[in-house]
C-alpha cells in the first residue's frame, strides 16, 4: 500500500477534512477522503474512490474503506474493510460490526488484501502519485 500511504502522508495525512482529488488523464480521477464515521476496530478510516459516469450518475469503480493502523514504532499501514463497485452492483464488508459484535469474513478480508495490494501497484504504474499536486488537497 505504499503508493497511496505516500499520497495520504504527501496530502497532509488523515484528518477529518481530508478531501484528496487526483486527475491523471486518461484514467477515471482517484478520490481520497476520510470517513465521518469509525472502522469496525474504532479506528479513523478513509474511503478509496475512482468515479466514473453513468447516465449522469457517480459511479464507484471500486471504492475502498479502509482504517488507519498505526504501530507502535510509529509505522502506518491500511487494513480494508469494504468494497464496492457500482457497474458490477456489489457491496461487500469484510470486517464489520454486526449486532454489536466485531466480525470478520477470514476469507472476504484476504480478497479485500489482496486487491487492494493490486490496485496500489496499478495506482502506481499509472502515474497517480506523480500526479498528485499540492492543487489536488481540497481539504
Amino acid at each position: 500500500m505504499k503508493t497511496l500511504l505516500s499520497i495520504l502522508e504527501r496530502g497532509g495525512g488523515w484528518r477529518h477534512s481530508l478531501y484528496l482529488k487526483i486527475e491523471n488523464p486518461p484514467y477515471m480521477e482517484l478520490v481520497i477522503e476520510a470517513m465521518d464515521e469509525s472502522g469496525p476496530l474504532g479506528l479513523p478510516s478513509i474511503s478509496v474512490c475512482h468515479y466514473g459516469e453513468q447516465n449522469g450518475d457517480a459511479m464507484r469503480d471500486p471504492e475502498m474503506c479502509f482504517e488507519i493502523e498505526r504501530a507502535e514504532r510509529g509505522t502506518v499501514s491500511l487494513n480494508p474493510w469494504y468494497f464496492r463497485n457500482d457497474y458490477l452492483g456489489l457491496e461487500q464488508w469484510s470486517r464489520n460490526i454486526v449486532c454489536g459484535r466485531y466480525v470478520e469474513l477470514a476469507a472476504l478480508h484476504e480478497q479485500h488484501r489482496l486487491f487492494a495490494e493490486t490496485w496500489d501497484n496499478n495506482l502506481r504504474l499509472q502515474g497517480f502519485s506523480g500526479a498528485f499536486t499540492d492543487k489536488c488537497i481540497l481539504g
